[in-house]
């Protein structure tokens, strides 16, 4: 113990005489950095190439040294040459920028084509605003630039702050904020120091919206009972296309509390109707579920094998689902958004409303509120949690909102244990309860008994 103090004693004595600050990678055997001021208010961050920590001191020491040459000019073509340790700032033109991201080998890799088209849009966005020099809402003005090395945390910090002024939801406002970090961190060979949208203080908090922010409803059992009538044949005036597999894909939703697209995309092989059990991998998640089958879902289940015509279980749903446009992204899915929103309106709910400060409504009741009214009936029906969660998948938060009322309970249960209201124990409660009314049968008001077993009983 004695040996590890004086260790890290003389550890900690080294670092103290280096001039700049000396780091280590987070990951077990990450290498060492060195950052150094170079200048009044410059400062360059030199990797050390190694993950020992000696040899970086010693590096580090003669970065240092290098440093108390004639001039800072003399300096830095003495490390360029000799050491080979700062990043290339060669200036690269916002116009060749994206080619040079696109291609390399740590560049973001959604799986939608829309993800990916949204990480240029964002791109461009800020070009536009960097190359305009975008007049902000008090009349200050940044600079127009050209090249990502130009590229200042300050310019970052005004494009957050015009990105305030487009009434974008907080998440919607970080993804940009993001997507231009993962961006810049591709493109490091090509401006010095830190990236500029690493900052912190870009990012918008989520409290923001706390007082405006309107989440989802759950449906009712009377309302899904409502869905269910006006999607049925019986009800001729609602007309809607596909509507006897929307039908489906409704009771799907209802009775597995899987998303829209595992219920419209769910497959045959993923069924056992003998043993009555579905499987579901989770597009959003991966996850993989198995559920049982309901009765109601294995009669609707048995409805449409009866037009079984590939793999899908709502085939032409499915078929409009997967529509691309020309550019590969999918629009097919909004087709299906519209579809399964009308039946709702049917019923007399309004699924969006508007929210101050976002230019966009928020959707209140929509396909996903199936899975919201999964998570609330399996609550109140006292399902364990992490049941529910099996079911779900376990990475949804939505558990948290229905069961918190069941903790709120147990919370209750515990702190009137510990404070010691009531001296005897259930059992004990309930034999008391049980003389006081086979004593009093006939001579006591049944009113006045009724209320004196409720006391007895609650243990007050």
């Amino acid at each position: 113990m004695v040996a590890l103090q004086t260790r890290y004693r003389s550890r900690n004595k080294r670092m103290s005489t280096l001039q700049g600050k000396l780091r280590q990678k987070k990951e077990k055997g990450g290498q060492y950095y060195y950052r150094l001021a170079v200048a009044p208010g410059v400062r360059k961050e030199f990797s050390l190439k190694t993950a020992d920590y000696n040899v970086a001191c010693q590096k580090a020491e003669e970065l240092d040294a290098l440093w108390l040459a004639p001039t800072p000019e003399v300096a830095m073509a003495q490390i360029n040459a000799i050491r080979g340790f700062s990043r290339s700032a060669s200036k690269l033109l916002f116009a060749d920028a994206w080619e040079k991201y696109q291609v390399h080998p740590d560049r973001a890799t959604p799986h939608t084509v829309a993800e990916q088209q949204s990480y240029q849009r964002t791109y461009e966005e800020f070009v536009r605003f960097a190359i305009g020099g975008k007049t902000m809402k008090r009349g200050s003005r940044c600079a127009a630039v050209s090249c990502i090395n130009e590229v200042t945390p300050k310019l970052c910090e005004e494009f957050s702050a015009y990105l305030k002024t487009t009434m974008l939801a907080v998440d919607t406002h970080n993804r940009k904020i993001k997507r231009l970090r993962k961006i810049f961190d591709c493109l490091k060979d090509y401006y010095e120091g830190d990236n500029p949208f690493r900052s912190k203080t870009l990012l918008r908090s989520e409290r923001e919206e706390q007082g405006s922010v309107v989440h989802r409803q759950a449906f009712t059992k009377e309302q899904e009972e409502q869905l269910l009538a006006v999607l049925s044949d019986s009800d001729p005036k609602h007309k809607l296309i596909n509507k006897a597999e929307i039908r489906i894909v409704y009771i799907i939703g209802m009775f597995t509390g899987q998303r829209l697209k595992d219920c419209v995309l769910l497959q045959w092989q993923n069924i056992d109707m003998k043993n009555r059990r579905i499987w579901v991998k989770q597009f959003k998640t991966g996850k993989e579920v198995t559920i049982p089958i309901a009765p109601e879902l294995y009669d609707a289940l048995t409805e449409a094998e009866e037009w079984c015509c590939d793999q899908y279980v709502t085939p032409k749903s499915a078929a409009r689902y997967n529509v691309t446009a020309a550019d590969g992204k999918n629009v097919g899915n909004n087709l299906i958004d519209i579809d399964v929103m009308r039946p709702i309106r049917w019923i007399g709910l309004e699924p969006s409303v508007e929210v101050p400060g976002r230019k966009r409504k928020m959707t209140v009741y929509g396909f996903h509120s199936l899975r919201h009214s999964f998570a609330s009936f399996c609550a109140e029906a006292g399902v364990p949690k992490a049941t529910l969660l099996s079911i779900l998948g376990t990475d949804s938060d939505i558990a948290d909102k229905y069961y918190t009322h069941v903790s709120d309970e147990s919370q209750r249960k515990a702190i009137e244990v510990i404070s010691n209201r009531s001296s005897t124990t259930a059992q004990e409660r309930n034999n008391r309860a049980l003389r006081l009314i086979e004593e009093n049968q006939s001579s006591t008001n049944p009113t006045e008994l009724l209320q004196q077993v409720y006391t007895i009983l609650k243990g007050t």
